[in-house]
């Protein structure tokens, strides 16, 4: 994605890799007050049945590659771009801009008390580190997020460590980070760090 966006109020880049609990920590955020953008959440609506996106898929991949429901076929679409490097730059040039404006459009509108991008790929952009006030990185184990994937998305192993050697290491997604988040137990040990970072994100926003 591009570098239009410029933060006008206190916000949070949120991000970590696959299986790691990005979802959760962002709704455990939301629940306390702050307004949540999750750029996965606009490209899952834009590749939806009559999302934007559609139409340009089809033009450029084929029918084969929309379901009968009218959406993406995310399994095919997934299958295809990992195993071919340039189909992926093909995609990413169709949702890319897409995902941009809708994240711009959602961030006007966000009422909170700080705003938190959550990105999965924030690291790999290389641009919201200038874009967004603080990093947080939620931090699990690999060998845990493979199990979370593999039972959640019903992915082999092998799929799911596809889908991580992708993804920036762990080790470059916490040196990005300014705030890190460890999930390796259960909810009841993220209340106390989501709290602990709350309460700082929101003494940041009012003194900002």
């Amino acid at each position: 994605m591009g570098d239009t966006l410029s933060p006008k109020r206190f916000s949070i880049g949120l991000t970590g890799g696959i299986g790691s609990g990005k979802t959760l920590v962002a709704d455990m955020f939301a629940a306390r007050g702050a307004a949540v953008v999750d750029t996965d959440q606009i490209a899952h609506q834009l590749t939806a049945p009559e999302g934007s996106a559609i139409p340009l898929i089809r033009a450029q991949f084929g029918d084969g590659f929309i379901t009968d429901a009218g959406a993406m076929d995310r399994m095919k679409m997934r299958e295809r771009v990992f195993a071919d490097p340039e189909e992926k730059k093909r995609l990413e040039a169709i949702l890319h801009p897409l995902i941009r404006i809708e994240t711009e459009r959602a961030a006007a509108q966000a009422q909170g008390l700080y705003l938190i991008f959550a990105v999965p790929l924030l690291v790999e952009s290389g641009s919201w580190k200038s874009r967004t006030s603080r990093i947080l990185v939620v931090d699990s184990p690999e060998q845990l997020q493979v199990s979370r994937v593999m039972n959640r998305n019903q992915l082999s192993e092998a799929q799911v460590r596809a889908i991580m050697a992708t993804q920036a290491t762990r080790e470059a997604r916490l040196a990005a980070a300014d705030d890190v988040i460890i999930n390796d137990k259960d909810i009841a040990a993220l209340i106390p760090q989501v709290d602990r970072l709350h309460a700082l994100y929101t003494s940041l926003a009012k003194a900002g």
